[in-house]
């Protein structure tokens, strides 16, 4: 974090506490109050790069306790690591144990569960999203959907899992299934890499430039890629996106766990992820947590909510890291911004 950055944190913490005082907080019924989002936000970022540069702090975001109280979540390697305080300009700290961030497509692949449907194989055009695909530098990864512009129509999954960590150029077949499960070029080239944003990596503890996104889309066709999943997962995702909120219900279908449930428990999150090229710092992101929600092989996998008609099944992130106790995905509307495309659903 810079020093403008630093300075308009510190800034942002004390407007947003005189906004407490000035409306009294937040007034949930039935929960306690306390600082509101935006003053939680803006305490968290007013320490992030200070603690950060500690070792074993791997992350910061907002969370919320079942109160409904905002908190700052700090993610730590191992207890004791960082003796850190109990709160930030009032708003308490929470403080959670977790194994270090990896690039989902990087880490080990298990076996995928034996289910009815093998995500792993080789699928008859259009191929349905959340199954397996990758470059061939790569092990196997997911498509996340189908996406339209004006230039015609992409598959959407990460940079590790396209673009081959930065390495991949404009124009290189891409797979399905991915090489892990047998993909190989030409008989399974289902579309070629179009566009990627750039992961910056960090030089050293103290140079870790931000990163918004993993993500990458490959030209295809409407006969190639379909728009939702294999039957036993949630179907086709709406068009219109959904702002991750705490506590939204959310699902997903992945390469390796198909379909799982989770909830969002953090945002605003500023997380370092480890890949097989070093690692990279992201800031705004959004943490789910729910068992077995991802694993090795669902990295690209498109995370909709879960609800009731229209709240149901609205892209919320595209999931790119995690951990054995939480998954990491970007912002959904950030990555659609970038690539100048929408998710299409087959709404006409």
């Amino acid at each position: 974090m810079n020093l403008l950055r630093w300075s308009r944190s510190r800034w942002g913490l004390v407007v947003a506490l005189l906004a407490d005082v000035a409306l009294g907080g937040p007034v949930v019924p039935g929960l306690s109050t306390g600082p509101s989002l935006a003053a939680a936000m803006a305490a968290q970022e007013s320490v992030t790069a200070e603690w950060m540069a500690l070792d074993g702090v791997v992350g910061t975001a907002v969370g919320r306790e079942s109160d409904g109280d905002y908190v700052v979540t700090v993610y730590l390697t191992a207890l004791g690591v960082a003796r850190l305080p109990a709160s930030v300009a009032g708003v308490p700290v929470r403080y959670e144990l977790t194994e270090p961030f990896q690039a989902i497509g990087d880490m080990p692949i298990p076996e995928a569960a034996a289910d009815e449907i093998d995500r792993r194989a080789a699928f008859p055009r259009p191929v349905p999203i959340g199954v397996s695909t990758g470059h061939g530098g790569v092990t196997a990864g997911t498509i996340g959907a189908r996406v339209v512009s004006s230039e015609g129509v992409f598959a959407l999954s990460n940079n590790h899992v396209y673009a081959n960590n930065n390495a991949a150029s404009p124009g290189d077949p891409l797979l399905q299934p991915g090489v892990a499960d047998g993909g190989r070029a030409p008989d399974h080239v289902v579309a070629r890499l179009h566009d990627f944003e750039p992961i910056a990596f960090c030089q050293g503890r103290f140079q870790c430039p931000f990163n918004r996104m993993d993500a990458a889309i490959a030209a295809t066709t409407a006969e190639d890629v379909g728009v939702g999943t294999p039957e036993d997962g949630y179907g086709a995702p709406r068009t219109t996106p959904a702002e991750a909120t705490l506590g939204m219900k959310v699902q997903k279908y992945g390469r390796t766990t198909g379909y799982t449930h989770g909830r969002v428990t953090g945002v605003n999150a500023i997380i370092d992820v480890n890949y097989r090229g070093g690692t990279a710092r992201f800031e705004d992101q959004i943490l789910i947590t729910g068992n077995g929600f991802s694993a090795g092989g669902d990295s690209g996998s498109l995370i909709v909510s879960e609800g009731m008609l229209a709240a149901d099944r609205r892209p919320v992130g595209l999931l790119f890291a995690g951990s054995p106790t939480s998954t990491i995905a970007n912002p959904i509307e950030v990555v659609l911004e970038r690539f100048g495309v929408a998710i299409d659903g087959g709404e006409r």
